[in-house]
């Protein structure tokens, strides 16, 4: 199957399903992962090009997950976009801190993720 594969990590069943109804029109392929310890599993047996990363999960949040992915030093590096309700300034300069790629406000849309994939060179569009 060709096509690049984003991981959907979020602990919301129906974000899961959005996000990957959206990707799916965008020409990937999807896995999805309830929170971050299950998305660290994912990650050993397949690397994905690009990981859409909530925030706030149970198990393991957001910014542990990275941290992980980080130490596992994958090769090639999958892009994380975080994705959150979290607004600050702050937050979102811990994120990009941490090893973010991106960041995405919740709710998100198509032409959000698709503009998003675009500056991190994942997506082009005509």
């Amino acid at each position: 199957m060709s096509g690049r594969l984003c991981l959907v990590v979020d602990d919301a069943r129906l974000i899961r399903r959005i996000a990957s109804s959206i990707l799916k029109d965008l020409g990937f392929r999807v896995a999805e992962a309830e929170h971050g310890v299950e998305a660290i599993h994912f990650c050993e047996r397949e690397i994905p090009d690009v990981i859409l990363l909530d925030w706030n999960m149970p198990e393991m949040d957001g910014l542990s997950c990275l941290s992980t992915l980080h130490a596992m030093k994958l090769a090639p590096k999958p892009a994380v976009i975080m994705c959150t309700t979290e607004n600050s300034l702050t937050k979102i300069r811990e994120a990009l801190e941490s090893g973010a790629d991106e960041y995405i406000m919740k709710p998100y849309d198509s032409d959000v993720v698709a503009a998003k994939l675009e500056q991190l060179g994942l997506l082009e569009r005509a």
